[in-house]
């Protein structure tokens, strides 16, 4: 679900209507109908921009949710040199300065993820992290325990959230590349390197994410139970976590609440 508020932040007070439209017409409604993906949307919309020449602080935005959509290094690459031949040379040139802006770092980012490997962009539960972070699935949860690989680009967290479920329930965490933290509410931060095996029972409010400086993987393996659900809470904030973020060593454990 594509949200916006650029428009009220930057014009609300100058041009209110153009905003609501921006925001609530634009965003709101057209980039969240279902006739097409937000993948192929961001696609066409670049295309567009560049089209017309249009490579402004705009199209930066653009080119930045097209990769949050799903959009690879590889596949940009490939879709500005396909319309450097419709579009013109310089207009791709163009493109490609803010393109590389926008995706540096991807060929270190393949790098990590550990043995299972990185995955794709997490497009679905972005509202509820802190940054950046990866998914790659390992079992298909219709069949058996779903268990997944999620890698966290330094600095990223996810938000407060509770494992519900009336029985059973809750969630393994087994961590497999990099350094990170995990933190039950009222509770010390725990920091966690390969090896380390976190069980977080259901109804347990808690985050886990990478350190500020490490990029961290972990195995999450959804515990079967009856009726379970995830609650997502609150952000992390930023003074809580440059608290943990302090500790250089990445040892120990510290309060974050």
């Amino acid at each position: 679900m594509i949200k916006q508020a650029a428009g009220r932040d930057q014009l609300g007070e100058f041009a209110p209507k153009f905003a609501q439209l921006n925001d609530d017409v634009l965003f709101g409604e057209v980039w969240n109908r279902t006739g097409l993906s937000l993948k192929l949307r961001s696609i066409l919309t670049v295309t567009a921009l560049v089209s017309k020449g249009m490579v402004d602080s705009s199209f930066q935005y653009h080119m930045q949710t097209a990769r949050q959509n799903g959009v690879t290094q590889e596949e940009m690459a490939e879709i500005l040199t396909h319309l450097a031949f419709y579009a013109g040379w310089p207009n791709a040139w163009a493109a490609f300065r803010a393109a590389k802006e926008v995706y540096a770092g991807d060929g270190e980012r393949e790098a990590h993820g550990g043995f299972f490997g990185r995955g794709e962009e997490n497009t679905a539960f972005a509202r509820y992290f802190t940054g950046s972070s990866c998914l790659k699935p390992l079992t298909d949860p219709k069949e058996t325990v779903f268990i997944v690989n999620v890698t966290f680009e330094p600095g990223c967290r996810n938000h407060w959230h509770i494992h519900r479920a009336r029985t059973g329930g809750g969630q393994i965490l087994l961590c497999v590349d990099g350094e990170g933290w995990y933190q039950e509410e009222g509770a010390p931060a725990r920091s966690l390197k390969p090896g380390d095996v976190v069980a977080i029972p259901a109804g347990v409010k808690h985050w886990h994410g990478a350190k500020a400086d490490c990029w961290f993987s972990h195995l999450a393996v959804e515990c079967p139970g009856e009726d379970t659900s995830n609650e997502w809470l609150e952000p992390v904030t930023d003074e809580a976590y440059r608290r943990l973020a302090s500790d250089k060593d990445c040892a120990g454990g510290m309060y974050a609440g």
